[in-house]
């Protein structure tokens, strides 16, 4: 209510509202003088004065209801002015049916009801264009000498909306732009020259003293935006982005979101464009459960899944700390939502019977893995066997009694002609869910297979921002090392698609785009800290146990088909195991001893054909020891 009153009476629209009447008044009073021959007889000054009222009061009445006065002056628009005429336009409408009620037209000249709106429109528009020059030539005080000179790289229409916003801003100066379409070099946008194409920027920033440069981010490509940051890295500028220019207005109030350029903007790809509608029938109202909902993925998936109201989201997670975090995160961010945290571990069959019984979740994805690859190799491998295989058995014995529609393994490209036991552990649990898929008749078990996610726990992208904020080295096991990166909103997205295609059994593989030389990556990062190449040293420690130069999507015994969704292919694997070989899979799963790492490498290479040891690993050299490459980076 305090609002309301508050806007209500805001001065500035009230000296709106007064211009726009006086600007009808005028109008209506010139119209009548032209019909006259600016002579208006006592008869129709008397008509004038009676029908003036009734004219304002029905275009103000059109002139709110359009919503005129919830636009600032300083920032009118085409838009502002399509809803001056389409007001003016309806209000003359019934202006002109009320004088005719009144008195058939008989008192007011014809002539007078065409040319009111005319001069009204041209008063209105006239008045915020006015407005908004003189306040444009205002200069900024103190703060127009600090402004700083940048140059915009545009790539698309889209990115001259950022020159309208930067043209108001107190901190950016655009001293000239860039564009690649060379029908528009020489020519202006807002006043500001069109210097050159791209490759151009060099002598340009020169020329203008320029030492930063801006770019929209979601009106470029990823291989535009790695073309800017080598063109500012060749030319010591500093790259400056836009996140996302669309949630930008043309022309709005306050400083751009302007930030650094990071590696994930490098890495990233195009958007993804979703099933939204398969994705809402499938997820809305419905009872969902998420295991390692405290987990990179696991998290993200629960903030995916969230946005598609269910009716309750069940969070099961071992680390009390990671799942107090995702807990408050969704009860701050969906408040309407029922978020359920349960503190279990998924090898706890009487605790997963006991979640499936209280809360009946309709749809299962199963996230919670361990999945460091050095750590699981060593002294770890029945824990990690354990957990990755054994649970998921757990999580499915619990389903098969309760009324569940879909299932969705995360599982990893590490499962892929794997070397190390936690590549094999999640092959192993696979195969198990493929097989359990098989004689399910109410429940559709997929599973999604994808690469690295930038920033998740323990990757290389917050190892390497720790190792370069201490001052280096950087620390990479192979020089020729690559890895495949995809976000986690993506990866999340892309697993929220596959359970809403998936008929049960088939493994959705992510379209991962192009490997990244783990070698580049590190040097990417050096120059986007500011510093120089040769200010960090590189040194090679050497291939880690279980580790692989080189990540697979497929296995050679798989074959791919395309699905309605560009970034999903699905596979199917040539082959199946039969029951005797679940049976002792399952049996070797139950052994209460705890197993040593030979014996547990061994039950992994008799239960999954591709799983070779690291040195006979497909794609893997013997590892280095440890310092005996080294070299700086520059």
């Amino acid at each position: 209510m305090n609002d309301t009153k508050s806007k209500s009476l805001d001065p500035r629209r009230a000296i709106a509202i007064a211009y726009d009447l006086g600007a009808v008044s005028l109008s209506w009073f010139a119209a009548f003088s032209i019909a006259f021959g600016f002579v208006i007889p006592p008869s129709a000054a008397a008509v004038l004065l009676q029908t003036l009222p009734v004219v304002a009061g029905i275009q103000f009445a059109f002139f709110a209801w359009s919503k005129l006065y919830r636009g600032i002056w300083r920032f009118a628009s085409l838009h502002d002015f399509r809803q001056i005429a389409k007001a003016i336009l309806l209000s003359m409408l019934v202006v002109t049916a009320v004088i005719f009620m009144w008195s058939r037209g008989a008192l007011v000249p014809r002539s007078a009801l065409v040319l009111h709106p005319l001069m009204v429109v041209v008063l209105m528009c006239g008045g915020r264009i006015a407005y908004r020059w003189w306040k444009e030539q205002r200069p900024f005080g103190n703060r127009h000498l600090n402004r700083r000179p940048v140059i915009v790289l545009a790539s698309g229409d889209s990115s001259y909306r950022l020159v309208l916003q930067l043209a108001e801003s107190p901190t950016w100066e655009i001293v000239g732009l860039l564009d690649d379409t060379a029908r528009r070099v020489g020519r202006m946008i807002a006043g500001f020259p069109i210097l050159g194409g791209w490759d151009d920027l060099e002598r340009v920033a020169r020329d203008t003293s320029a030492t930063h440069v801006l770019l929209s981010i979601a009106a470029t490509e990823r291989s535009a935006r790695r073309r800017a940051f080598d063109l500012c890295a060749r030319a010591n500028l500093r790259l400056l982005v836009v996140p996302d220019i669309h949630e930008v207005p043309a022309e709005g109030l306050g400083e751009l979101p302007v930030r650094k350029i990071e590696v994930d903007d490098l890495l990233g790809r195009e958007p993804v464009e979703l099933d939204v509608g398969g994705m809402r029938e499938v997820l809305t109202l419905q009872c969902v459960l998420v295991t390692g909902a405290g987990g990179s993925i696991g998290s993200e998936l629960c903030r995916q899944i969230a946005r598609f109201r269910p009716r309750r989201l069940v969070l099961f997670e071992l680390s009390e700390f990671a799942l107090y975090q995702i807990h408050e995160a969704l009860a701050r961010d969906f408040p309407d939502m029922e978020t359920v945290p349960i503190v279990g571990d998924i090898k706890d069959e009487r605790r997963l019977f006991d979640v499936f019984a209280s809360h009946s979740p309709s749809i299962v994805f199963h996230a919670a893995a361990y999945k460091h690859v050095p750590l699981m190799e060593t002294h770890n491998a029945w824990q990690a066997v354990r957990n990755n295989v054994l649970g998921t058995v757990r999580l499915l014995e619990a389903i098969s009694r309760f009324p569940v529609e879909r299932f969705v393994l995360i599982s990893t490209d590490k499962a892929v002609n794997p070397t190390s036991v936690m590549g094999a552990s999640k092959r192993l649990a696979e195969m198990l869910v493929q097989r359990w898929g098989e004689r399910s008749a109410q429940t559709r078990a997929v599973i999604v297979r994808f690469g690295n996610v930038l920033g998740s726990t323990g990757s290389v992208v917050p190892k390497f921002r720790e190792q370069i904020a201490r001052g280096g080295p950087i620390t990479i096991t192979h020089p020729e090392i690559k890895r495949y990166f995809m976000s986690v909103s993506e990866a999340s997205q892309l697993v929220l698609q596959a359970a809403t295609m998936g008929n049960g059994g088939e493994i959705f593989v992510l379209e991962m785009g192009e490997p990244v030389l783990i070698e580049s990556l590190a040097r990417d990062m050096i120059r986007l800290s500011g510093l120089p190449l040769d200010a960090i040293r590189i040194e090679y420690t050497g291939l880690r146990p279980g580790e692989k130069l080189y990540e697979e999507l497929l296995s050679s015994d798989e074959t791919t088909l395309p699905t309605r969704h560009p970034k999903l292919r699905v596979s199917r694997a040539l082959e199946r195991p039969d029951d005797a070989w679940e049976r002792v899979v399952l049996d070797w799963l139950a052994s209460s001893s705890q197993l040593l790492d030979a014996d547990v490498r061994a039950g992994l290479l008799q239960f999954v054909p591709e799983y070779r040891t690291t040195g006979e690993a497909r794609g893997v050299v013997i590892p280095l020891r440890a310092g005996t490459q080294s070299r700086s980076s520059a």
